[in-house]
């Protein structure tokens, strides 16, 4: 019989919902049962594609006998960490803490006040190496809460204490200049990346290897600010643009279906965990737009062209917006179960007989075996035995020469071959998808398609337009269904109707990024608008006006035993490191201490952290050099329509250099706005009926101009 998950949306709730675990959701239902009942929570967080959430619920939640341990001495919750990241992080925290590692599944033990006094992460079933195995772990823990409950209450207010002093430490008193610190920290930050690098393979440090878009962003960042022709700013390039080679040659993307999946278990990103992120596509496709915006090499923008269309194609609702993820199991073709990768990998019968006389080209290309490509101490369960991921072993130049082709027509060779394969692969069983749509990287995702939609590259002419209504769609998907209007307040998800929980700061710092971005891509007054409503509320609910920087969490959650601020840009920015961006990029439209003033306190807020450590937020400190600079705004006045307005947008995204604020003097709506917030903005004009650049710094404007190439002059003199 189900138990009460079964009422609940979230992919990951209801997968559990057949288990003879008594789960209940997280919430004050639970809670009333565990003081009625005077139990201990064991409070159980992942997410629908983690691949060890599924291994422990087949081994632990599916088990009769560990499910009566639990319902019998404890009040089990589940939790989905993408609807609560704000439950997950204080837990989590918690584990880290309790550990010195983290991950999904997490495993905590709770008083029935919420707080924490055991934990840790996966479980096996049974005893293993000199470890206790799940039920042992059970058992001693309810023997404890029975006859040393005092100790166990004791250990949880003194790790609580813990974690609130923990936090109240890494706030930095505002202890002088930010700018005496930022040349040190920035050459700290690069000389640490550039120490880690694996020359040899791509990204930083060793397996397993992950993406960090904010590594790269920091990167690209550098060069930005040291100039790309310096001789930092083009190891900084090629640091963050070898990194990505490798990653699209590597077997964590998906040649075949385009996108990248979460990590590689190995150095040289070969082996992948499968599933795929929506957080993930996105901010890898910046990346790679931005290594083509500093390099001029369009096989970044193919790639990016890739992970769109798998993100269009596979991800999009049909009314708008994205989906979350897609699992790293799927079933097995020939039935009997799942397993992990099972949708993307191949025998080299299966490519034989899908290619026939191409299969040559493709295995060689692709570094295909007969006996499989995995070596066994990269598959420990056995899985890819006599299967092979795709992996780019050689460059395509090489295949070409082999194979008696010119490299044209090597590429539209090897383009037919993986559009065979994927016509083929789309007939086996999908991986779970988890349809969910979370607004935080949905903003994400509309950043990248907007980004997209203007981009300079070659290859993505043809789809701009798709990406700039993939983006609207999106943005008016979440205006619709995830905003209450009248209280200018966001829903953090969707799926089959709006979740009941509100936003978090990351679904309002992410969204805003979007609908800036997307305003820079359309000119459409409206999205820019919106994002000056959602910062105001989001300092209102979120901006610690004592100690500076943004909680996680809005206040007033009796189920939240700690507000937290997040301090390590990891798969995602910090909500802090985006919003502060954002704070500096409305201040650009008119002169606003206070924004500026908030995204100062930002920075200083967290000044301990990358100041000791400034990988661990490399994405605040690209805000600490944007907070440093004057702002600069590059207004156009004329029509958006026009090819020759659309001609003087291009000259300012045509490379890599200061961040400028892009703002349209349309004679209509979106002026007049403008010209609300900053009256110099109203009685700017085309010149002799053409369109008209006006190019400012702290809002001091240089004589304008009128074509592409005296604008050009002004944007990149020292190209010139």
């Amino acid at each position: 019989m189900p138990n009460a998950l079964a009422a609940e949306k979230s992919p990951y709730l209801l997968q559990h919902a057949d288990n003879p675990v008594q789960w209940l959701p997280w919430g004050e239902a639970a809670f009333a049962k565990a003081r009625a009942e005077d139990k201990p929570i064991f409070l159980s967080i992942g997410y629908s594609t983690c691949h060890w959430c599924h291994v422990m619920a087949h081994e632990s939640f599916e088990n009769e006998a560990i499910a009566a341990l639990l319902n019998t001495h404890f009040v089990p919750v589940k939790v989905d960490r993408e609807e609560r990241p704000d439950v997950d992080k204080v837990y989590m925290t918690y584990v880290q803490a309790l550990t010195g590692h983290g991950g999904w599944p997490l495993s905590a033990w709770l008083t029935p006040e919420l707080k924490p006094f055991f934990g840790g992460t996966y479980f096996p079933p049974d005893d293993r190496h000199g470890r206790a195995g799940f039920p042992a772990i059970l058992r001693a823990i309810a023997k404890g809460w029975s006859d040393e409950r005092p100790k166990l209450v004791a250990e949880a207010e003194r790790m609580v204490g813990s974690l609130r002093d923990h936090q109240a430490q890494r706030v930095t008193a505002d202890d002088g200049p930010l700018g005496e610190a930022a040349g040190e920290v920035f050459e700290k930050c690069f000389d640490q990346l550039h120490r880690g690098f694996d020359g040899e393979n791509g990204g930083f440090g060793g397996a397993p290897k992950f993406p960090r878009a904010s590594n790269l962003n920091f990167l690209f960042r550098c060069a930005e600010v040291q100039g790309v022709e310096s001789e930092l700013g083009r190891e900084a390039i090629r640091l963050a643009t070898v990194t990505l080679q490798k990653m699209a040659g590597g077997g964590i993307h998906d040649h075949v279906g385009g996108g990248f999946h979460r990590y590689a278990v190995d150095a040289d990103w070969f082996v992948p965990h499968f599933e795929k992120m929506l957080y993930d596509q996105a901010q890898i496709t910046v990346n790679l737009l931005d290594a083509h915006l500093a390099t001029g090499d369009e096989r970044f923008a193919w790639v990016a062209r890739g992970i769109l269309d798998y993100v269009l194609r596979d991800l999009t609702h049909p009314a708008g917006g994205f989906y979350s993820a897609e699992d790293a199991d799927s079933p097995l073709p020939e039935g009997g179960g799942h397993a992990e990768g099972a949708f993307y990998v191949w025998t080299q019968a299966e490519l034989d007989s899908v290619l026939g006389a191409d299969a040559a080209f493709c295995c060689a290309h692709f570094g295909i075996k007969a006996g499989g490509n995995v070596p066994p101490a990269q598959d420990p369960h056995g899985e890819f035995t006599g299967k092979n991921i795709l992996r780019q072993v050689q460059s395509l130049a090489v295949t070409a020469q082999a194979h008696g082709l010119g490299p044209e027509a090597a590429a539209d060779k090897l383009a037919t071959l993986l559009e065979r394969l994927r016509a083929v692969r789309a007939q086996r069983p999908r991986p779970l998808l988890d349809d969910k749509i979370i607004t935080a990287w949905n903003g994400l995702m509309i950043s990248a398609c907007a980004r997209a939609a203007v981009t300079s590259a070659d290859c993505l002419a043809d789809k701009r337009p798709f990406y700039r209504d993939a983006a609207e769609k999106a943005a008016r998907f979440i205006r619709r269904e995830l905003y209450d209007e009248a209280r200018v307040v966001l829903y953090r998800n969707y799926r089959d109707g709006r979740g009941a929980n509100e936003g978090f700061a990351e679904d309002y710092a992410y969204l805003i990024a979007g609908l800036l971005d997307l305003y820079e891509a359309t000119f459409a007054v409206e999205w820019l608008q919106w994002a000056d409503r959602l910062q105001t509320t989001m300092d209102r609910l979120f901006f610690d006006e004592e100690q500076g920087g943004y909680f996680n969490s809005a206040a007033g959650d009796p189920a939240i035993i700690l507000r937290l601020k997040e301090d390590y840009d990891g798969a995602e920015p910090t909500p802090g490191s985006v919003a502060a961006a954002n704070l500096l990029r409305l201040a650009a439209l008119r002169p606003d201490e206070a924004r500026r003033e908030r995204a100062r306190r930002t920075l200083v807020a967290s000044r301990t952290v990358w100041g000791q450590s400034p990988t661990a937020l490399p994405e605040m400190l690209c805000v600490l050099e944007r907070w440093l600079e004057p702002p600069r705004q590059v207004v156009l006045a004329g029509n958006p329509l026009t090819a020759e307005f659309q001609a003087m947008v291009a000259v300012c995204r045509e490379r890599l250099g200061p961040r400028r604020a892009l703002l349209a003097a349309d004679g209509g709506a979106g002026q007049r706005w403008l010209g609300e917030k900053n009256a110099a903005l109203a009685a700017m004009e085309p010149q002799g009926g053409r369109v008209t650049a006006y190019v400012c710094e702290d809002f001091t404007c240089q004589a304008p101009v009128t074509t592409p190439e005296e604008l050009r002059r002004l944007l990149w003199p020292k190209t010139e």
